[in-house]
């Protein structure tokens, strides 16, 4: 956009963009878009389920869920999310409200036991493959273990499987993959066919190499036709890798964040591993919310049109992001437009996304840190920057929006101008 600009062309802008940035910021606006967190009026959907389990406590199996026990999680729990996972109910544990600690867990009981009764403890020296630009909490697990990461670049169809198939075949400390296969946080793609079934079909150095397929929005669409994501689960049983994948999901942005309900899955075989010792952890996670979730959504087919209230909220939220961008800074960066998930991901000019975060700080609108979707907080490029359209409402949005836009545009003459 400004590339053919001559050097006065460039100080005169330079010049009107400070004034338009000068002019927001003494507008006083307070606005947080750095998680990606369900807004209020999302929120709201749910409240009838504070007034369950009514009637009876007790579970289909007659467990009196207020009680001690079960700690893999009630029975019809168990059938609901089997059936939103696209798995069996001896294939699924339910945990408490977060998936991000079933996910640190199952990394700690690797790292310390092991993931089967056949193999010792990960140990130290260990590697995770990162998918980037990728889920800041992810990198955030591997850093706190000690755990080295190694930069996947990743493209509409998902990870580059050839670096991927490299990386497991040589290396035996390479021990596992984190991924977000659908409605990827942060840009938003879905894996294709191919790109799961070459996971599937991966054949690692290590044994006890584990695919981490962390599938917080399978059910997050924002359209009436979503794309289908294929089964990893199946296709890693017909490649004669059962054990290979651990997936998770929770319903944190369906119900509520802090009282939602969290799910790991995996083989039959891998389910009991992880049941023995989480028996050791605890005696049973809050069963009365799992019979609450139960009782609210029915099964699958309450989850599914749950969820359509939900697109009614957020899909004008990421139009007027996407209708923002598409106005005002094409030719400046890159984003692809989500069919679901929670994030849009920005893409742009190389070494100005740090600038682009400060400005807009400066002028009022908190953006996740620039860096974050990268491994140790360091984008190469400095270029990705995480847009979260959830939280704020419409009108806060396009505020938002107005300083994003002009904060990418001063930083893109600030970078053209030589600083």
């Amino acid at each position: 956009m400004y590339m053919g600009l001559s050097s006065e062309q460039l100080s005169e802008l330079r010049k009107n963009l400070e004034k338009e940035h000068s002019e927001i910021k003494s507008r006083g606006l307070a606005l947080d878009m750095s998680r990606g967190k369900p807004g209020p009026d999302v929120l709201d959907l749910a409240t009838g389920m504070l007034s369950l389990p009514a009637g009876s406590y007790k579970a289909e199996n007659g467990f009196d869920c207020r009680n001690y026990g079960i700690p893999d999680g009630i029975p019809e729990a168990k059938r609901m999310f089997a059936s939103m996972l696209g798995v069996e109910e001896n294939e699924i544990i339910i945990g408490g409200n977060s998936s991000l600690q079933m996910m640190y867990d199952a990394v700690a009981r690797a790292l310390l036991i092991g993931v089967s009764e056949k193999t010792g403890p990960w140990g130290s020296g260990v590697k995770f493959l990162c998918p980037v630009p990728g889920y800041d909490r992810h990198f955030s697990i591997c850093e706190s273990m000690g755990i080295e990461m190694i930069n996947i670049p990743a493209g509409g169809d998902g990870p580059d499987m050839d670096a991927v198939e490299r990386a497991v075949a040589r290396d035996a400390s390479v021990k596992g993959i984190w991924c977000v296969p659908m409605y990827s946080n942060p840009t938003g793609i879905v894996y294709s066919d191919e790109t799961v079934r070459r996971l599937a079909r991966l054949k690692p150095k290590a044994a006890d190499f584990r695919i981490f397929w962390d599938n917080a929005y399978c059910v997050h669409h924002l359209t009436e036709n979503p794309d289908v994501l294929l089964n990893i689960l199946s296709e890693c049983k017909s490649a004669g890798n059962p054990d290979m994948v651990y997936i998770v999901g929770s319903t944190s942005k369906i119900s509520f964040p802090g009282a939602g309900v969290a799910m790991l899955a995996a083989s039959a075989a891998n389910a009991a591993f992880i049941k023995k010792h989480i028996g050791y952890q605890t005696i049973g996670s809050d069963k009365l919310n799992q019979l609450r979730h139960v009782q609210f959504f029915g099964g699958l087919e309450g989850i599914k049109a749950h969820m359509r209230l939900i697109l009614d909220i957020l899909k004008p939220k990421f139009d007027t992001v996407i209708e923002c961008l598409n106005a005002e800074l094409s030719g400046l960066g890159s984003w692809h437009e989500p069919k679901g998930g929670y994030f849009i991901s920005f893409d742009g000019m190389p070494g100005t996304a740090k600038r682009v975060v400060a400005l807009c700080k400066e002028a009022g609108v908190v953006l996740t840190g620039a860096g974050a979707t990268f491994p140790y907080g360091r984008d190469p490029e400095d270029r990705n920057i995480r847009i979260a359209p959830t939280y704020p409402s419409l009108d806060e949005l396009k505020a938002a929006m107005e300083v994003f836009c002009v904060s990418v545009k001063l930083a893109s003459v600030e970078k053209l101008s030589g600083g």
